[in-house]
């Protein structure tokens, strides 16, 4: 089994927030049931963790951006560890993610393991 990263990115931050607040709120219990069927699989390697909408990011020119991102409105709303037997596993597993419904953006990128 191998450990991916599954980045949960929405726009948190313009005026007109994609999922809206609303739809985070009617999708909080469809997303905890998600979570849980995935601890309940023995797949969750990190639960997930709640991020502050600042953030900073740091550019080439090492200047310091405010906010979470880099370009854009979109930031990182969710971030967890979780253990597949390969991309396409993981993939259906982040398929499930009950926020891409409203305009969520789910990232899958697989862990290195250390040489």
């Amino acid at each position: 089994m191998n450990e991916f990263l599954i980045a949960i990115h929405r726009d948190l931050t313009s005026k007109n927030q994609s999922p809206s607040p609303e739809q985070m709120k009617e999708a909080m219990k469809p997303y905890q049931d998600w979570i849980a069927g995935i601890a309940a699989e023995d797949r969750l390697v990190a639960p997930p963790k709640r991020w502050d909408v600042d953030g900073r990011v740091i550019s080439t020119a090492k200047k310091v951006h405010q906010g979470p991102y880099a370009e854009g409105t979109e930031s990182i709303g969710g971030l967890f560890l979780i253990r597949a037997k390969d991309y396409d596993e993981a993939v259906e597993i982040a398929k499930g993610c009950p926020i891409i419904k409203y305009g969520a953006i789910v990232e899958v990128r697989m862990a290195i393991p250390a040489a």
